[in-house]
Order: C-alpha cells, then sequence, then structure tokens
C-alpha cells in the first residue's frame, strides 16, 4: 500500500530543488510527497521550527544543513541561504529545503523560490499546513465556524527590522475582520493589542496564544485582549507561537480535541456559557 502511494507521485531529480512544508510540527502532518522528498534528497537544508523528528525520513548518508532564523538571534542572511540552494542544485545534487509550516505563509519560499529561478535552476513548491491552521486546530481553535466568522486574517506581527509593520491597515483589519491569526507577534503583543482596541476591537474579546504548536511541548494560553500583555508575561511562555484573536477562541472549550485526551470535560455549547446567543 505505502509503495502505491508513493509510485504516481514527482521524483526529485539531480540538480533540483524542492521547497517543502514540514507543517506546524507533527510529523505526520506532512504530506506524502514531502515524505518522498525527504526519502529521496541528497542534501536537506532546514529551518529552526522543524520538527526534528522529520528528519528521521531522510535517508542514514543525507548531508543535513541547519540554516534557521530566528528573531533577535544569529541566523544566517536570507541572501546566503538561498545562493547555497543554488550551489547545491549546480553540484548536481537532490536538494531539499524543509521549512516549518508552508513555504509559501510567512516562509520566505518565494524569496528562495525567486533566486532559483534566477540562476535558472528547477524546482517545485510542496506546500505544507501553516501553523495558523493547523497549530490552532491542535489547540482546538477553528480558524472559522458559520455562527461566528465569514472572513479571517492572517497577518505578521513583526517585518524585516524586527519591529510591528507600520504597511498593514491596522485600523482596517481591526474593524473589519472578526477572526485575525498572527505569526511572530508574540514579542510584540503590547503594541498590536493597543493598536487593535484603538481601532475599536473589545478589550475583553478572547485572545489564545499557542506555543509549539502541534507538538509534544505544546502550551495554550487564553486571554482577553485587554489583559493579553500581563497574561504573557506571567505565564512565562516564549516564542514560537500563534496568536489568534477572535470568538472562536470560546470554541476551545468544546473541541480542545488533546485536552479530551489528558481527561479534560468538553462544554456542549461554549456559547452559551460564554454569554453568546448563536445566529
Amino acid at each position: 500500500m505505502i509503495d502505491a502511494a508513493f509510485s504516481h507521485l514527482p521524483v526529485l531529480e539531480p540538480g533540483s530543488v524542492w521547497l517543502v512544508g514540514a507543517g506546524p510540527g507533527d510529523p505526520g502532518l506532512l504530506t506524502l510527497l514531502a515524505a518522498k522528498g525527504l526519502f529521496e534528497a541528497e542534501v536537506i537544508v532546514h529551518d529552526a521550527l522543524v520538527n526534528e523528528e522529520c528528519l528521521a525520513l531522510a535517508r542514514p548518508e543525507t548531508l543535513v544543513e541547519y540554516a534557521g532564523k530566528r528573531g533577535g538571534k544569529p541566523s544566517a542572511k536570507q541572501r546566503d541561504i538561498s545562493l547555497r540552494l543554488v550551489e547545491l542544485a549546480r553540484a548536481g545534487k537532490r536538494v531539499l529545503r524543509l521549512k516549518g509550516g508552508d513555504p509559501f505563509v510567512f516562509g520566505r519560499g518565494g524569496e528562495e523560490a525567486l533566486t532559483l529561478v534566477e540562476h535558472n535552476i528547477p524546482f517545485r513548491i510542496v506546500p505544507g499546513i501553516t501553523a495558523g491552521i493547523g497549530g490552532l486546530a491542535y489547540a482546538g481553535i477553528p480558524v472559522t465556524h458559520r455562527d461566528i466568522n465569514h472572513a479571517v486574517t492572517f497577518l505578521t506581527g513583526h517585518d524585516s527590522s524586527g519591529i510591528v509593520p507600520d504597511r498593514i491597515n491596522w485600523e482596517a483589519i481591526g474593524r473589519g475582520s472578526p477572526v485575525i491569526v498572527m505569526y511572530m507577534a508574540m514579542k510584540h503583543v503590547a503594541e498590536i493589542s493597543a493598536r487593535l482596541i484603538a481601532a475599536g476591537r473589545l478589550p475583553s474579546e478572547p485572545v489564545a496564544f499557542v506555543c509549539n504548536a502541534a507538538t509534544g511541548r505544546q502550551q495554550v494560553l487564553e486571554t482577553t485582549l485587554g489583559e493579553a500583555t500581563e497574561a504573557v508575561a506571567a505565564s512565562g511562555l516564549e516564542p514560537p507561537a500563534v496568536v489568534v484573536v477572535g470568538e472562536v477562541v470560546r470554541l476551545r472549550a468544546s473541541l480542545d480535541w488533546l485536552g479530551a485526551l489528558a481527561g479534560r470535560r468538553l462544554l456542549p455549547d461554549p456559547f452559551r456559557r460564554s454569554g453568546k446567543v448563536r445566529a
């Protein structure tokens, strides 16, 4: 059955690069194509947020290179990483660039792909489950629910200079998006919360921080927009984290399936318990 599942899939050819999403953490969330690429690769260049258990799918002789970038810590320059992929491909290697989540969702996959195009290197994009969807699902928080929202906004909490992006229209998002999912926002929670409240969001609106999502180290902090800064400081939690703002956070009381496996009793109607009436 396994051989049949892989037999029709593309082959990672010598001299080419696959930009692969590893998903939010759990190796079980790798796609079949990602798993096949990991086994066929001669060189794997991986990010900091990749669960190392995913690398167990590689062959023993595969060269594994770390190219992680973490805010505030010494990291390889993006241009150097991109050019390393070119160098390896030109040497005739089967190259797999492994990224946490999805390469095209705040993963710099587009930048690396453009460099490959610039140097005439053949490549393939292998999408992964982004943490803003899969990581929240592992916390029991759906990004959409028809009784709550028909839209969701994904944004990054800091730009290339490490500060909260001014190019984001915080007022428009604050007023128009019922659910906001933020990457790389935990360190800037005070400023972001202030901007959203200034845009009209209620200080009592639910917020959740999902740290180390979809791994055995996952921790979830539930708070409110007005109390988020103090709650994060008191919790001692650290990035990486996905932050979600919106009424969907209340559904965790009913949908925390991992908590239920550990004995948590789930509520059949979190809206009534929270005082919210369904439409």
